[in-house]
């Protein structure tokens, strides 16, 4: 299955629901079930913004699985309504350019599995959870 890397706090926000789209300077095609991992970098300048969640940022680990639905290329309205939506997570960082993946059927896996990130959409052999069809 694909698998995509995401810094910490940004990959735990995802997996606990705070956090539906994942933005990239680079466009994908690939539509489907995805494996979210905690890369091992930490942007430790935004800890403090969401410090009130008590949320964990594991790092090098698979955390959790979502479904890639759409990839939008980022456009100043568009940046403007997600952080009107929710301006704790988007408004974090301004000005962004590139593409916002939009995430749905967000699940975290427990226990997260140990597992070494790569740059861009990678492969991980083994299957975690089933998906709904099985």
């Amino acid at each position: 299955m694909k698998v995509i890397s995401i810094r910490q706090p940004w990959a735990s926000l995802i997996v606990n629901g705070y956090k539906e789209y994942e933005f990239r300077s680079w466009k994908t095609n690939f539509r489907g079930p995805i494996y979210i991992h905690a890369s091992k970098a930490i942007e430790k300048e935004h800890l403090e913004r969401f410090k009130h969640l008590n949320l964990e940022y594991p790092v090098g680990k698979i955390i959790g699985q979502a479904s890639i639905i759409h990839c939008h290329k980022v456009e100043p309205d568009f940046e403007q309504q997600l952080i009107r939506q929710n301006e704790l997570v988007y408004g974090a960082s301004r000005n962004r350019t590139g593409y916002a993946f939009q995430l749905t059927n967000i699940t975290k896996i427990e226990p997260p599995i140990e597992a070494k990130g790569q740059l861009g959409l990678w492969n991980y052999d083994h299957e975690l959870i089933k998906s709904p069809e099985q």
